[in-house]
C-alpha cells in the first residue's frame, strides 16, 4: 500500500508537526501518535516502498540525498549526498548498519580532557534508550568480546560470521598486538522479529531489499501507519513559523503540486538532516528572531563535524572472496579508541573490516584504482575482484566554533537559500589522520598483502550545527532536544551531537529520538500551554 493510499487528503492542523520522515522523525512520530497525539510528518523526498530497493549500484544512488545542493567552502570539503537520503526512511534506508555504542568518554570531553564540549547529559542517561532500540530493531554481536564496552543488556541476536577478509586481515592485526572483536550491526544474523536472516551479498547500500538490515520501510514505517501518523512525501519545509509569545506555531512548506501550504501544529520537530535542520533554522527569521530561531547566540550551524574516512588496500596471492559480507564489515578494532595519547593526537578511532565490495561505485573495486584506464584497469578489475581486501579507519574530529553551517547568497528553485558548510580541519585531526594512515598500511602489509595503498580522506556523516547543551549561551537546544527560547520546538537526529567519537551515529540517533519523544509525550500540557 502507497502512503497515497493510506492517508487522507490534507487537513491544516495537526497535533504535532514533524520535518523528515528519516529515523529519528519516523520514530518520534510513531511514539507521539501512540501516546494519542495527531501527527503530521511531512517529507521533503519521495514515498518509497520496500519494493523500490533493487540491487543495483546505479539504483541505490536514488536513495541518496535528491534536494537542493549543498555548499562547500574552508579547506575542507564534505560529500553531503554520500550519507544524506532522500525520501521516506531516510539516509537509514541505505546505511551500513554499524550500530555500536558511544563510550562514557564521548559525552564528556570538556570535563575529563578540557577540550571541545560536554553533552548535557551522560552515558548513564541514554543506556536504557540504547537498550530500547536494540531489542526494537536487532542487533547483532557479541557485547562480552568487545573492548570496554559500556553497561547495558547483551545484544539480541550473536554476531554477524566472518568471511575470508577476517581471517587475511585478523593475523595482520594480531602480528601488531591489537585486538579485534565481532562489530556490532544492525543486521540479522538470525530470523529477527519476522525479518529474515541476512544473505550476506553486501547490497546493504541498496537498502536491503529482503529487510535484513534494519532499514525504517521494514522496522517503522509500518508501524508508524498503524499508529495513524499522516506521512506526506514530496514536501519541503520552508519556514517554521512563530507568534509574538516566542512559540512556533506551524510550517510553511511546498506540496507535491510547488504550492505553498501552511500547517498550524501545537508543538513543531525538526527531524531532517543536521544540514537542513540547522538551514532551517536560520532561514526562519522574524522581527522577534532577526538572525534565524534558536540564534539568540549566534550558535545554530556552529560546532559542525564529521568523521573522517580511510580505506587501507591490499592485493593478496590468496582470494579474498570480497563478494561475500556486509557492506560495513563484520569486525572492528577499537584499540585505537582512547583519546588521550600525551603527546600524540587526541581522539578516538577504530577500523572496520571484512567488508563486501561491488564492482565499481562507492567502496568499489574499481574506484580504489582512479588513476588506471583501459587494459591496465580491466587487468586490476580481474585481479582485484578475486584477490582484493579493505579495511577502513572511521576517525574522529572535535566541534569548534569556525565549522558550521550558514545561508549562502545562492538560491534553491523555490527562493530559500543554500546551504553551505564552511569546514577546515585542525592540527590535532591531521596528526590522527597521520596516525591512522601509518597504522593502516602496517597491518595491510603484516596481513601479507602484496601491494598496498590508501584512499583518500573522505568527510562523512553530518553531525552537530544544533548542538545540545545546558543553556542558551552554549546551545541551540536542551538535553531532549528542545530549543531554548521556544519550548514547543524540538530538534531532533545527529545535528545534536556536541561530540561525535568515532561510532556510526544511528544507534545514538535512535535512541536521542526514544528518549526526547517520551519527553513530549510525559511533558505535552506543559510544553503546549
Amino acid at each position: 500500500m502507497t502512503l497515497a493510499a493510506a492517508v487522507p487528503k490534507h487537513s491544516s492542523a495537526a497535533d504535532v508537526a514533524i520535518v523528515g520522515a528519516g529515523p529519528a522523525g519516523l520514530y518520534a512520530a510513531t511514539e507521539l501518535a501512540r501516546a494519542g497525539l495527531s501527527v503530521r510528518v511531512l517529507e521533503a523526498g519521495p514515498d518509497w516502498e520496500l519494493d523500490d530497493l533493487i540491487s543495483s549500484q546505479i539504483w541505490a544512488r536514488r536513495l541518496k540525498w535528491r534536494g537542493a545542493p549543498v555548499l562547500n567552502s574552508g579547506r575542507d570539503r564534505f560529500g553531503s549526498s554520500f550519507v544524506t537520503g532522500s525520501g521516506v526512511g531516510g539516509a537509514a534506508l541505505h546505511h551500513y548498519a554499524g550500530w555500536p555504542r558511544l563510550r562514557e568518554t564521548d559525552f564528556e570531553l570538556r570535563s575529563r580532557y578540557g577540550r571541545a564540549l560536554d553533552w548535557p547529559l551522560r552515558y548513564a542517561d541514554l543506556a536504557p534508550y540504547y537498550d530500547r532500540i536494540q531489542a526494537e530493531f536487532g542487533v547483532a554481536g557479541d557485547a562480552a568480546a568487545e573492548p570496554d564496552r559500556p553497561p547495558g543488556e547483551p545484544y539480541p541476536m550473536p554476531p554477524i560470521p566472518g568471511f575470508t577478509q577476517s581471517r587475511l586481515l585478523g593475523r595482520g592485526f594480531e602480528k601488531l598486538g591489537l585486538r579485534v572483536s565481532p562489530q556490532p550491526l544492525a543486521i540479522n544474523s538470525v530470523p529477527y522479529r519476522g525479518r529474515k536472516a541476512c544473505l550476506y551479498d553486501g547490497w546493504c547500500d541498496a537498502g536491503c531489499p529482503i529487510g535484513a538490515l534494519a532499514n525504517p520501510l521494514i522496522t517503522q514505517l509500518p508501524q508508524a501507519l498503524a499508529a495513524g501518523v499522516d506521512i506526506r512525501s514530496h514536501c519541503e519545509v520552508l519556514v517554521v513559523r512563530t507568534d509574538d509569545r516566542d512559540r512556533a506555531t506551524g510550517v510553511v512548506y511546498r506540496d507535491e503540486n510547488g504550492s505553498r501550504q501552511q500547517l498550524a501544529a501545537r508543538l513543531v520537530v525538526l527531524a531532517a538532516s543536521a544540514v537542513q535542520n540547522a538551514r532551517l533554522l536560520l532561514n526562519s527569521g522574524s522581527a522577534r528572531f532577526a538572525a534565524g530561531l534558536g540564534n539568540r547566540h549566534d550558535l545554530v550551524g556552529r560546532y559542525f563535524m564529521g568523521h573522517m574516512i580511510l580505506a587501507v588496500h591490499g592485493l593478496f596471492e590468496e582470494a579474498t572472496d570480497n563478494h561475500l559480507g556486509v557492506t560495513v564489515g563484520s569486525q572492528m578494532c577499537l584499540d585505537g579508541y582512547p583519546k588521550d595519547r600525551g603527546a600524540g593526537p587526541f581522539g578516538s578511532y577504530l577500523w572496520g573490516f571484512d567488508q563486501a565490495l561491488k564492482p565499481n561505485d562507492l567502496l568499489g573495486i574499481a574506484t580504489t584504482r582512479a588513476d588506471l584506464f583501459g587494459t591496465e584497469l580491466a587487468d586490476f578489475m580481474q585481479r582485484g575482484a578475486r584477490h582484493l581486501a579493505v579495511m577502513t579507519g572511521q576517525c574522529e574530529t572535535l566541534a569548534a566554533p569556525h565549522n558550521r553551517i550558514v545561508l549562502d547568497e545562492r538560491q534553491d528553485s523555490h527562493g530559500m537559500p543554500l546551504a553551505r558548510i564552511d569546514l577546515s580541519l585542525d592540527d590535532n585531526a591531521e596528526a590522527l589522520w597521520e596516525l591512522v594512515r601509518r597504522q593502516g598500511a602496517q597491518i595491510m602489509t603484516q596481513s601479507g598483502a602484496q601491494q598496498v595503498w590508501l584512499g583518500q580522506r573522505i568527510l562523512t556523516h553530518p553531525l552537530g550545527g544544533t548542538v545540545m547543551g545546558r543553556g542558551p549561551e552554549d546551545s541551540v537546544a536542551d538535553s531532549y532536544g528542545r530549543v531554548h527560547d521556544i519550548p514547543n520546538l524540538f530538534v531532533m537526529g545527529g545535528g545534536l551531537f556536541p561530540s561525535i567519537g568515532a561510532m556510526g551515529p544511528t544507534h545514538t540517533v535512535y535512541a536521542l529520538a526514544a528518549r526526547s519523544a517520551e519527553h513530549i509525550a510525559a511533558q505535552w500540557n506543559t510544553l503546549t500551554v
